[in-house]
């Protein structure tokens, strides 16, 4: 009995080992493209962030919030949702993966309206990032970003 609790134990051991090591890895990953980034529509900036064990993106700037604080999600393809505000929008839900490319989905462009079922984001550079939104497997809009500092 004596022996098994020592086995058992060890294993425990091992496992969360295995799993703190894991885990720092995927955190520094990702970590990678946590921060703020400018998007080439309308001077925006996006900040990336942890969103539970993901990473989401919001609208934190643009040159019509500037313009207007207040500015409405009015071109947005379901009425319901045309009444919220445009300042701290989640554009970019449930990207995984790293290190140097994170796949996720769904994207959302306030400016057109439209949303992409899948996105994948590519560290092109430490401060230039390739983010491309597709609403179909060939169907598919890519823009650069760069990191603000």
């Amino acid at each position: 009995m004596r022996r098994r609790s020592w086995v058992w134990a060890t294993g425990l051991a091992l496992t969360t080992g295995l799993g703190l090591a894991a885990g720092p890895s995927t955190a520094q990953h990702d970590d990678a493209i946590v921060g703020r980034w400018r998007t080439t529509a309308q001077n925006g900036v996006v900040a990336i962030e942890r969103c539970g064990a993901r990473l989401c993106g919001r609208l934190v700037d643009a040159a019509a919030l500037r313009a207007n604080p207040d500015q409405r999600d009015v071109r947005n393809r379901r009425s319901a949702l045309r009444d919220r505000p445009i300042k701290g929008l989640v554009v970019l839900q449930d990207f995984s993966g790293g290190p140097q490319t994170w796949s996720g989905g769904p994207l959302y462009d306030p400016e057109s309206g439209q949303s992409a079922a899948t996105g994948r984001l590519t560290l092109a550079e430490p401060d230039r990032l390739t983010v491309q939104a597709c609403i179909a497997p060939l169907l598919c809009r890519t823009q650069t970003w760069t990191r603000l500092r």
